[in-house]
């Protein structure tokens, strides 16, 4: 849960590269894409196939609404949103329901890793009484965000700086008061960069407080796995995880507005972080007192 382009394909990946786990990509795609995957590699069609076959009819919801009026930021500003909410979240959910239903028997695993990351789509989630959910908020540095929304060398839209902020600033409203909706033990925040600091560390902690005891996997050997649709990442077969340049300067209105909002962020808690981290964190130790 969070803003695109915060690193959740990598962290996605991560996680399905350990025992158990099984990483499915962004599945608020199944809707829109009939359940058919973006790359076209026959264990991956083959894959989706049976799972499509699993999940009863979709037609009624596959012409974009439920992204429109459900699950998009946006659609808290959308007119005529509550009357089609109303309609369309009852079948909504049981697609939903038949969906992860499918996917973990398909995969045969016990945790499957959605990274969808819209707010309102996590919140519909929240409802649902067969899924086991836990809410992963991914949180990364706004200036790498607002540049990766420039870029003009990907397929992906491209926001001005101002527009992004904007984003930014409505996303992660939705996801603090969603996140705040979820049960402490299963809501979790991460920071991107914590997680570049310290991969092996900060994955061990996650999986510790997920319940898992799979083993970190090899990161310089990550396999992309068979996701229904995720960014341009898993168009190679392995990747390796790897820190990325340095940020650029954002000036001085950028850096305030990422000092204001990140130390927000910051005062969510539970927070993932190796123990090295965690003891940075807190500060020295009290010393010991003194025997008389």
């Amino acid at each position: 849960m969070g803003a695109g382009r915060s690193g959740s394909t990598i962290v996605g990946v991560a996680l399905g590269n350990c025992a158990d786990v099984f990483f499915a990509g962004e599945l608020d795609k199944w809707l829109p894409r009939g359940g058919l995957p973006k790359l076209r590699d026959a264990e991956r069609v083959e894959f989706w196939d049976r799972v499509r076959a699993s999940v009863g009819d979709t037609a009624d919801l596959a012409a974009g609404r439920p992204h429109r009026y459900l699950e998009r930021s946006s659609a808290v500003l959308r007119r005529g949103r509550r009357s089609a909410r109303r309609t369309l979240r009852g079948p909504y959910l049981k697609a939903m329901g038949e969906l992860y239903r499918a996917v973990v028997a398909t995969a045969d695993a016990s945790y499957v890793v959605d990274t969808s990351h819209y707010p309102l789509r996590a919140r519909e989630l929240q409802s649902l009484s067969n899924v086991d959910l836990y809410l992963l908020l991914l949180v990364r540095r706004p200036g790498d965000v607002v540049a990766s929304f420039a870029r003009d060398d990907v397929v992906e839209r491209r926001f001005d700086p101002l527009t992004t902020r904007v984003y930014l600033l409505l996303t992660y409203l939705l996801s603090s008061w969603v996140f705040l909706r979820q049960p402490r033990e299963r809501r979790f925040v991460l920071f991107y960069e914590d997680l570049l600091e310290d991969p092996e560390g900060v994955l061990r902690a996650l999986l510790d407080r997920l319940g898992s005891d799979a083993a970190v996997p090899d990161l310089t050997r990550l396999t992309t796995g068979v996701a229904l649709h995720a960014n341009r990442l898993i168009d190679a077969p392995e990747v390796s995880l790897c820190r990325p340049p340095p940020p650029a300067d954002e000036g001085r209105g950028g850096r305030l507005f990422a000092a204001l909002l990140t130390g927000a962020l910051r005062r969510l808690r539970p927070q993932i972080m190796s123990g090295s981290q965690d003891r940075h964190a807190r500060g020295p130790a009290a010393p010991a007192p003194r025997q008389a």
